[in-house]
């Protein structure tokens, strides 16, 4: 019988070369999961640190008013709370009289909130109403009139525009999440693209040719 073809029998598959390694490997997922993480937890607490920022606002009762302790000179935001103020509808019109109650207070102004800003935190739905300007910190006697048709458990909570503080807390939660996500979005366009063009590169096998002409081992024909 005749050996076969050198480098394998009839019908013999040739050994396949490894798959090649696409990079960057599915380890470099974990740093940008970690980011997006991060984010989120800084997101997070954020919101939580707001939340409690707004929890601590010194607070009257409407319509019945009370004293408050304002402890640093210079602007407060005045916030009236009640049912559906942090929406956009109406809310009710009273007035409302700040006078200082202790030896050390004084207050230069109470004027109208040149804006709109509104929260809604746990129980307490806000909306920005008086600015008021403090000249010394001290305690404050708090009057209301014209107050007596608001809902029940309506306060006057006395802070400051948090807007910058809801900026710079939430903000870096905010880009960390987005990088995080361009990153997860950018490796797995990086490891497509190379898997594509691994597998574009991979020669493909051939089966051998069948050989031309009679077989070796075909008996002679006739002579002439």
């Amino acid at each position: 019988m005749t050996p076969g073809p050198a480098g394998g029998g009839p019908g013999a598959v040739p050994l396949a070369a490894p798959p090649a390694r696409i990079r960057p490997g599915r380890f470099w997922y974990l740093p940008a999961v970690l980011v997006v993480l991060g984010g989120i937890g800084w997101l997070t607490f954020g919101v939580f640190s707001i939340g409690s920022h707004i929890n601590s606002f010194p607070r009257v009762a409407v319509p019945e008013g009370g004293q408050v302790s304002l402890d640093h000179s210079g602007g407060y935001v005045v916030y009236y709370e009640g049912p559906g103020a942090d929406s956009a509808g109406p809310i009710p019109a009273f007035q409302v009289r700040v006078i200082p109650a202790s030896p050390s207070a004084a207050a230069r102004s109470l004027t109208p909130f040149p804006h709109t800003l509104t929260y809604s935190i746990g129980s307490h739905e806000g909306r920005a109403v008086l600015t008021l300007q403090v000249s010394r910190p001290g305690r404050f006697t708090v009057e209301t009139s014209g107050a007596d048709s608001v809902p029940a458990g309506s306060d006057l909570a006395f802070g400051d525009s948090f807007v910058g503080r809801l900026v710079s807390t939430l903000a870096p939660g905010v880009l960390l999440t987005l990088a995080g996500c361009l990153g997860l979005v950018v490796i797995f366009t990086i490891r497509a693209v190379t898997a594509s063009r691994a597998r574009s590169a991979a020669p493909a096998w051939l089966p051998p040719a069948a050989p031309s002409g009679p077989p070796s081992d075909a008996p002679p024909g006739p002579q002439a």
